[in-house]
């Protein structure tokens, strides 16, 4: 024996950061492919399908783009493991189709629109360990070869893998072998603060990594939830995709010609391939103007996303910075969707053409500061200059251009980065003695039915982070209390005067936070029961609520999108699903109340609306009164024409509320 065995073994950063930019590719690429099905889509009647079948439609659609958010998150999962390592997290990739061996030989990723072998597709490539789904018509991978049949002693070089679950378990082991190696303080020598939290956007990939635990803990969720995800587990990505799958089968037999999307294009390109095989040239001139528009806006989008990795928190150009990348999906969105609906081109006469995800040739981030900001302002000018111009062409185009145009001037009037930079510097040194100096031990707390309870000294603070949407309230208010970005401990309730800080909890919109004094003066139920109508967000309620029966505390954001996971409370899926309501509808001539407190009664209705019954005012988001009632219907579908009330579309739409 030679010992080369044991050296070719050996575990480090290198080759851990080589799978992990594999990983990253990877849940980019199935997000892509999941997106550009679901944007094939057909919408209505209006396009050739029945009330039934258009309901359905409309279910599976947002279902696939859930599942494409969810590969966001284990995107950002992927991201936040690499920047922990001390990488430079990977946003680009290679572009579609790719070419066999790039991915293991049994992997395929292609763009194609939604049919039954790409459903089948899905089906395969999220399947669990063990099943024996086979993969979709027309996926057969072209070459079968090992890509690395011998290891290599130094350099990294990919390995093969059944499914995508095994890969995450195979790195999972590769990192524990580090850490037993290195020790957990060296392998996890990255910056934190470089990372996103839920500070910055609300994903479920969005934790903190700092340690081995934390490590598996976001592998283990990508598993679980979607990839390689156990058969019993209902809710995981393949059973969702089993789902639509077996309805998609009893409709096509109820009608053989039920046809629920359009022929978009297999891999669409926008210059003519030197290798034409299995891709689609757009030639339609209408076509490749909107492609192209679809593309430069997803490629300025993983810019942002790039910027935010340099940039440390707490730092409102981080946020700034992931905000306008998240929006810019809602100009994305519709430009795919009139794409999928306009002709390729004389060549391919009986398709349609499609976004083609065209990837920068370099993504990573640029130099944070002045210089930055400029790029990005300029990029989004143009870009916002070319979609104004095309807006009168078709509606969807134009939702596309006016929002472009909001987030360019939302970028361009944001406060100078340098400026910013420099009040942080002036700060720092005053905050980081005070915070030495200051710093209190860990308080009290206890977590009972899932609660974060936290004792000091004159007042007790809960925190339940179901509810929370992350209004930022707290950490801005009181940054001192609440600790943002932070691995342990985040809330010290004795680090801000009580009287302060019970003014502070009160601000939380959400009635995620809530205070008990032990001087008993606690929250007392609001004089006027009102709920806020946040514009293109959720129903602010503040109120003494009571919620299906049970007290519910006084303050409260109550979905009105339809799509969040934690019905009926928000959780900002409003800002991922595009959902638009004006904050300000017009006024209603209703009698003013005489009575304007009291309980505030809140009953989903199963599959339905939100019924309302007690006092209550329901204002704008300026505050201007809507209507003063005593009962009300809420539309909570994301459909009604005559929000915020109920019309019924719940019904045609077929929204479920579990």
């Amino acid at each position: 024996m030679d010992g080369t065995a044991d050296v070719g073994a050996a575990i480090g950063r290198e080759k851990l950061m080589h799978s992990l930019y594999e990983a990253a590719e990877l849940e980019h690429n199935l997000m892509c492919t999941y997106l550009y099905a679901a944007f094939s889509l057909k919408d209505g009647s209006e396009e050739e399908l029945s009330e039934r079948e258009a309901d359905a439609v409309r279910r599976w659609r947002r279902a696939i783009i859930d599942v494409a958010i969810e590969e966001m998150g284990h995107l950002v999962a992927v991201w936040n493991i690499t920047a922990a390592l001390g990488g430079s997290p990977r946003f680009g990739r290679t572009n579609f189709p790719l070419d066999a061996g790039y991915l293991p030989a049994g992997v395929v990723v292609k763009l194609a629109p939604f049919s039954e072998s790409v459903l089948q597709h899905f089906v395969h490539l999220e399947r669990p360990h063990g099943s024996t789904e086979p993969d979709g018509a027309g996926f057969a991978p072209e070459l079968n070869a090992t890509r690395t049949p011998r290891p290599l002693l130094l350099t990294p070089a990919a390995f093969d893998y059944e499914t995508v679950g095994i890969f995450y378990e195979t790195m999972g082991a590769n990192l524990r072998a580090m850490v037993e190696s290195h020790g957990e303080s060296e392998t996890f020598c990255g910056a934190p603060a470089l990372q996103l939290s839920t500070t910055e956007v609300d994903l479920g990939g969005a934790k903190v990594v700092t340690d081995l635990s934390s490590a598996l803990a976001a592998f283990d969720a990508i598993i679980v939830e979607g990839e390689g995800a156990p058969t019993e587990t209902a809710d995981s990505h393949y059973q969702r995709f089993v789902r639509i799958r077996e309805e998609f089968t009893e409709m096509r037999t109820a009608n053989p010609n039920f046809a629920p999307a359009f022929p978009s294009a297999h891999n669409p390109v926008l210059r003519k391939p030197p290798r034409p095989e299995g891709r689609v040239w757009i030639e339609e001139p209408e076509a490749v103007a909107v492609v192209d528009l679809a593309n430069a806006t997803y490629g300025l989008t993983l810019r942002l996303l790039a910027a935010s990795y340099v940039l440390p928190s707490p730092s409102p150009e981080k946020t700034l910075y992931v905000d306008v990348a998240i929006s810019l999906m809602r100009a994305l969105t519709p430009l795919a969707e009139h794409a999928a609906r306009l002709p390729a081109g004389p060549s391919n006469p009986d398709c349609n053409a499609g976004v083609s995800f065209t990837a920068l040739r370099e993504a990573a981030a640029l130099t944070p500061g002045s210089s930055a900001r400029r790029f990005y302002v300029e990029r989004l000018a143009e870009i916002a200059a070319v979609a104004d111009a095309m807006a009168d062409r078709a509606p969807r185009i134009g939702k596309a251009a006016r929002v472009l145009q909001s987030l360019h001037e939302r970028l361009r009037d944001a406060p100078d980065p340098v400026a910013a930079a420099h009040v942080a510097e002036a700060n720092a040194p005053q905050m980081s003695k005070a915070q030495s100096s200051l710093a209190p031990p860990p308080p009290a707390s206890r977590t009972p039915d899932g609660v974060d309870v936290v004792e000091g000294r004159e007042i007790e603070i809960s925190y339940d982070g179901k509810r929370c949407i992350h209004a930022r309230f707290c950490v801005t208010g009181a940054p001192r209390t609440f600790l943002a970005n932070v691995d342990g401990p985040w809330i010290f309730p004795d680090a801000t005067d009580y009287e302060d800080l019970s003014a502070i909890v009160r601000n939380c919109p959400s009635g995620a936070l809530h205070y008990r004094r032990k001087d008993g003066h606690d929250e007392k139920a609001p004089p006027v029961n009102l709920i806020a109508l946040r514009e293109d967000g959720p129903y602010a309620a503040r109120a003494e609520l009571v919620l299906d029966g049970s007290p519910a505390g006084f303050r409260a954001t109550l979905c009105r999108c339809g799509a969040s996971k934690n019905k009926p409370f928000c959780d900002k899926s409003h800002k991922y699903v595009g959902f638009k309501a004006t904050g300000e509808p017009e006024t209603r001539k209703t009698p003013l109340l005489t009575t304007r407190d009291g309980p505030l009664d809140i009953r989903p209705e199963l599959d339905g609306p939100l019924g309302i019954r007690g006092n209550l005012e329901i204002v704008s988001g300026t505050g201007r009164t809507v209507a003063c009632l005593q009962s009300a219907r809420l539309c909570r579908c994301g459909g009604s024409a005559t929000k915020p009330f109920c019309d019924s579309t719940h019904k045609a739409i077929g929204f479920k509320s579990g």
